[in-house]
């Protein structure tokens, strides 16, 4: 892991990186949610249901399988979007109280 660094630097860096990736997530997060809340608005208008169980299932499987082309635990994808899709749920079920 280490190339005779200093192992201070290195971890300096190293951290610089992770809080870069954490700031595009955060962006990236903000960008899913305005998408979410545009459909929340249209299912709203169009009295369609907040939650679509058979898309939250697509989605399940497409997301196992690109976090195991990426090397990344499936478990824990699944928990994230699961994590993600309630607080959708949320904002689409006040959307349909709000219309």
């Amino acid at each position: 892991m280490t190339d005779g660094a200093d192992p201070t630097a290195t971890l300096r860096r190293l951290r610089g990186s992770i809080d870069n990736i954490d700031a595009a997530l955060i962006h990236m997060l903000a960008e899913r949610f305005k998408a979410t809340q545009q459909v929340g608005l249209l299912k709203a208008e169009h009295g369609m249901p907040a939650s679509d169980p058979a898309r939250e299932e697509q989605q399940i499987a497409r997301l196992r399988t690109l976090a195991v082309d990426a090397d990344l635990d499936p478990e824990f994808a699944e928990k994230w979007f699961n994590f993600v899709v309630a607080e959708v749920i949320r904002h689409h079920t006040a959307a349909a109280e709000g219309a």
